[in-house]
């Protein structure tokens, strides 16, 4: 099945305006858009690093946190890390 394309024009004095390296716009912007999401609980912690392209939650914890927007993890996702790890670790 293949990927929905959404087409957004932005013009060149804003994307110049972002101080980013044109290579990096597509990158920038897709990031930008994840934390965002995350921010606003449109997205979940795993949606939001798989829509930023980012490799594993760790590098998206830590985009979040280069970008000062907090974490929400609550005590039931804790649970379920611990036991995801009990069930990983011999």
């Amino acid at each position: 099945m293949a990927q929905p394309v959404l087409s957004l024009e932005i013009p060149r004095p804003i994307l110049l305006a972002l101080k980013v390296p044109k290579k990096q716009w597509a990158e920038y912007l897709r990031q930008t858009l994840a934390v965002e999401f995350y921010r606003e609980g449109k997205l979940s912690l795993g949606k939001a690093r798989e829509f930023a392209g980012l490799s594993n939650k760790w590098e998206m914890i830590q985009l979040l946190n280069e970008r000062n927007v907090d974490l929400n993890y609550s005590a039931y996702d804790s649970i379920a890390d611990l036991e995801t790890l009990n069930k990983l670790l011999p």
